[in-house]
């Protein structure tokens, strides 16, 4: 048991040590590697002690869904009852002592849910077991099913539980098997880049010298207007705006009832240039992937958007939008793992870019 109990502080230690926020998932083509330790049950019959149980894994994913593993473990056993009669194949007695199992075993996997921090899979597969003293002429035969899960604590490390019934197929003798492990990704093909957003990219115009106004807010307004850029030959000012309050929680893409309210009230600005064409800028924090946050911000951007157009507020042919994920932070964050920081909390935001000419 201290096995398992060791097990489970160094599974405890990868949790709080890694960053939850990374986002990952099973790719196609990566090779896993996977120690375990675990607890295997014997079935009565047998008359062994329940014992822990030391294994690794050597895994491939032909798809996202759809992976083949090898296996070995080691289970180092003793007889229950020395007193007990045989009667029995598969049976052990006196005057055996110590029994040394060893099991190898071929098994497909299929994953449940191959996206995201948790993914779910059954399992299936046949093998063969040594017993140490033998009980057959022979290795017998084993057929393994169960279920388990894994869990991402980044992009290339997991813990996985399994639980599986390991039945000695001639006996039909169910031996069942509990697992804790972790699982070291390789390889794999690489996550689809986003799809790209509308952007609105005014053409350059000859310049003259530009004319920058920084316009400080006012001690109790919530939106501010950063700056307008004044270029006079080409009659065009860009008015960028950033609505200060208008943030979004961790990993969320919601508007919340305040934000909506702060929306109502500063879209007034944009309402007074009808000849306006708006860009809707979603932006994240340091933490996580860029892949993961590119997506995120987007989705931000696209949450103002499709308020502003169920609202009435903005005509859809005025706005388009696009994501820049964790780059051009308004703040830099020191700590990136800590998502609760008020650096990482400023950089949770929409920015409106508004061209008026």
């Amino acid at each position: 048991m201290k096995a398992i109990y060791r097990a489970a502080l160094m599974a405890a230690a990868f949790l709080f040590l890694l960053p939850l926020s990374v986002r990952s998932e099973i790719r196609a083509g990566s090779f896993e590697l996977s120690p375990f330790v675990g607890y295997n049950f014997f079935e009565d019959r047998q008359n062994l002690n329940n014992r822990p149980v030391l294994g690794g894994r050597l895994g491939y994913n032909f798809t996202q869904n759809f992976g083949i593993e090898a296996a070995g473990e080691y289970i180092s056993s003793s007889v229950d009852d020395k007193a007990e009669p045989w009667t029995r194949q598969g049976q052990f007695t006196s005057p055996i002592d110590s029994v040394d199992i060893t099991f190898y075993h071929l098994d497909l996997l299929y994953h449940l849910m191959p996206k995201g921090n948790f993914n779910p899979f059954i399992v299936a597969g046949y093998g063969a077991a040594h017993y140490s003293p033998e009980i057959s002429t022979r290795n017998l035969a084993i057929i393994n099913f169960g279920l388990g899960a894994k869990y991402w604590l980044a992009d290339n490390i997991a813990i996985r539980f399994d639980l599986r019934d390991n039945m000695v197929y001639e006996e039909t003798i169910h031996n069942i098997q509990a697992t804790l492990g972790i699982v070291f990704a390789f390889g794999g093909k690489a996550k689809p880049a986003p799809a790209p957003v509308a952007k609105y990219e005014p053409k350059p115009e000859p310049r003259a010298a530009a004319q920058v106004v920084i316009l400080a807010s006012e001690p109790m307004a919530e939106e501010k207007i950063i700056a307008i850029v004044s270029e006079p030959k080409a009659e065009v000012s860009v008015v960028i705006l950033a609505f200060e309050d208008v943030h979004f929680d961790f990993d969320q893409s919601t508007l919340t009832k305040k934000a909506q309210g702060i929306l109502q009230k500063s879209i007034q600005l944009l309402k007074d240039n009808p000849k306006a064409k708006i860009r809707i800028a979603g932006y994240t924090s340091a933490s996580g992937t860029e892949e993961y946050n590119q997506k995120l911000s987007e989705r931000r951007a696209k949450a103002v958007y499709d308020y502003l157009i169920k609202e009435g507020l903005v005509s859809p042919e005025k706005l388009t939008t696009i994501g820049y994920g964790k780059m051009r932070p308004a703040v830099y964050e020191p700590i990136p793992a800590n998502i609760y920081s008020p650096q990482a909390k400023a950089n949770m935001r929409v920015l409106f870019e508004v061209i008026v000419k």
